[in-house]
């Protein structure tokens, strides 16, 4: 028997992804590319975690974000975090 998704997390409820998708869009067209490109590749394997990880980095400003994207920048204080720090490495795979 297979686990299924808690009912009130982001994976049981496609509204949420929607929102989160859409939150996810961005001034900057290079950030765009990279965070849709993020989605298409794990967007069905996002632990709730990841989703308040990705929750945070979307808080920051368009220009901070493409510096931790692009690795001009790392994590540091309160987002310097492991759960971040995995999230980080699976954005700047893609």
């Amino acid at each position: 028997m297979t686990d299924s998704p808690h009912p009130f997390s982001h994976q049981a409820d496609p509204h949420k992804r929607a929102r989160l998708r859409w939150r996810a869009r961005r001034g900057l067209l290079e950030n765009d590319i990279i965070v849709e490109r993020f989605f298409n590749r794990y967007e069905e394997s996002l632990s709730d975690e990841d989703v308040a990880s990705l929750g945070q980095l979307l808080d920051l400003s368009d220009n901070e974000l493409m510096d931790l994207l692009l690795a001009r920048k790392e994590l540091d204080g309160e987002l310097d975090t492991p759960p971040m720090q995995r999230l980080l490495a699976m954005l700047r795979s893609v």
